[in-house]
């Protein structure tokens, strides 16, 4: 028996069943971005999830009326099943986004991204020296390039322009982008998670409000959680708990409520126009297909949760 797809009620008070999932299949990444949310780098590992764990969160997530996945990471290509995993997701009837820092794509890699029903994104950071200087590798030159390709194969692509700086636009690396042939491109700030925290512990103040809302992450560890940013918010374990249990069970409404408290904001408030998030809540870490006052994280959104 399936769990039914749940929209919020008319009041809003009640959160939306999860439609969307990040899928953070891995630590292991070629770079070590100063900012980067869950500190991924060359020695991060693949974690406790299985292919067989993998594959059955994939079954499961279809099931449960999940319509959109992506896979990120680390650098989620460099998981030894990666490709198995994407294909996996399509013959189910997902969507897969791939965030991918497109250092390095083989050509078997380029064939699965243009695939129908499967888009990609990556994180930007301006001009040589700057991008360099962020990711902590001669990677731009890649990144660009790759980036080029990726318009040639006429792959759906966005970018997100992500500024260190709170006094950054990202305007000339937004109009670079545009000049190539990006039609997709956001400006998103860092966030205070991994190493952007600098040693500070995670707090909900660093969250828009809407974790857990329609969305939800699980890790390499197969933990489940409500978004990408909150995973010291644990609400149970993909490698031995339904998926379903875990999404409508009442760690998961817990975790929203104390979220939501934390930021002193109702479902129907959050990260809206009229809300009291500030200027970078309303570029909030959320899953694709979300409303429009929350709406980063796929094609046509905001932002981007690899910051």
């Amino acid at each position: 028996m399936t769990a039914p797809f749940l929209e919020a009620p008319a009041d809003g008070d009640a959160p939306v069943a999860p439609r969307f999932l990040w899928l953070d299949l891995t630590r292991n990444c070629q770079l070590e971005c100063t900012h980067c949310y869950n500190a991924s780098g060359p020695s991060g590992s693949h974690g406790d999830m299985s292919r067989e764990n993998w594959l059955s969160v994939l079954d499961q997530a279809a099931g449960y009326g999940i319509r959109l996945v992506q896979m990120i990471g680390g650098e989620p290509t460099m998981h030894p099943h990666f490709a198995e995993l994407v294909e996996h997701a399509l013959d189910v009837g997902l969507k897969v986004e791939v965030y991918s820092n497109l250092v390095h794509v083989e050509a078997d890699c380029w064939r699965l991204l243009q695939r129908e029903g499967v888009s990609l994104a990556t994180s930007y950071y301006g001009p040589p020296a700057q991008h360099n200087s962020v990711t902590k590798r001669p990677s731009h030159a890649r990144t660009l390039t790759n980036i080029k390709r990726a318009v040639a194969k006429r792959i759906p692509l966005r970018a997100s322009v992500v500024v260190l700086d709170p006094s950054e636009t990202g305007a000339e690396a937004t109009a670079e982008l545009h000049a190539l042939g990006v039609k997709d491109v956001r400006v998103d700030h860092t966030r205070p998670f991994g190493r952007a925290a600098e040693g500070r512990k995670p707090h909900t103040g660093g969250l828009c409000g809407r974790c857990g809302d329609g969305r939800a992450s699980i890790g390499p560890d197969g933990q489940v959680s409500p978004c990408v940013f909150s995973t010291w918010i644990g609400v149970g374990n993909a490698r031995h708990t339904p998926l379903a249990a875990i999404l409508g069970g009442p760690e998961m409404a817990d975790a929203q409520a104390a979220i939501r408290q934390g930021r002193g904001l109702t479902r129907s408030m959050s990260c809206g126009p009229d809300s009291p998030c500030g200027p970078d809540d309303q570029q909030p870490p959320c899953g694709p297909e979300t409303d429009d006052e929350c709406t980063p994280g796929y094609p046509g959104t905001e932002c981007s949760p690899r910051n």
